[in-house]
């Protein structure tokens, strides 16, 4: 019989905010996979392996994704990656699919889940805590009160307009276009707070719009708010 896969959520960057699920599961994985060309190398990996140094003795496999908006190079990546994942599979073995934050926000594994889901193998989606959450929590504030809504927005495209909808909006993955989004944010007259490696080596909390670094890295994820959000 075919293998089990689970797309593990493994949180943020904090170990301890690895779910108990999510550390059963991979204690009971054969084996172990995560984004890029090392899985031990694998961000996704460094903050598993805290919560569960045993996974150390486990195979371990990495996982090309390549970080790119081409629909055709991303599209053969994850074939490639979801045929990698059945050849574990046809072995009978569990594979435990390591995802930084949660599986279903932005995932690159989701594509491979679906492909593997529809060539007739078993997969969980096994959830972790999602950065925003975490990032919300280590700014002290609340993503959603009352009737607020909450709006995520994801690509440098989306901030003009996204910044006009009413409630929270929370920004992810910005990069190199950080100081576009923040003089976008500053002309609006909204507040903002910011995390930089949440949970992870050199965070960062950032809680104005002044403060924050046009230069701060990939993962970096704002919350912005009207002014009486913060009173």
């Amino acid at each position: 019989m075919a293998g089990v896969l689970y797309g593990i959520g493994v949180g943020p960057g904090d170990p301890e905010l690895l779910t108990l699920k999510a550390v059963r599961l991979i204690k009971e994985c054969d084996v172990i996979m995560a984004p890029g060309e090392d899985c031990c190398d694998s961000i996704a990996y460094q903050i598993a392996i805290q919560a569960v140094p045993e996974m150390k003795d486990k195979d371990c496999y990495g996982v090309r994704l390549p970080m790119t908006r081409d629909k055709a190079v991303l599209q053969a990546s994850h074939e490639r990656a979801a045929e990698q994942v059945m050849r574990i599979l046809e072995q009978g073995k569990r594979v435990g699919f390591l995802n930084l934050g949660d599986v279903t926000v932005y995932a690159s594994y989701l594509y491979i889940h679906r492909l593997v889901v529809a060539r007739g193998y078993r997969a969980e989606l096994i959830n972790g805590i999602p950065s925003f959450c975490a990032a919300a929590a280590r700014l002290g504030v609340g993503l959603g009160e009352n009737s607020d809504q909450i709006h995520i927005l994801s690509q440098p495209e989306q901030i003009g307009e996204g910044l006009k909808l009413p409630g929270t909006k929370v920004i992810m993955k910005m990069g190199r276009n950080m100081a576009e989004t923040k003089r976008q944010i500053t002309e609006a007259g909204l507040t903002a707070m910011m995390v930089e490696n949440c949970g992870m080596s050199g965070e960062q909390l950032y809680r104005t719009a002044d403060e924050i670094d046009e230069q701060a890295g990939y993962y970096s994820l704002l919350i912005v708010k009207e002014q009486k959000g913060y009173e």
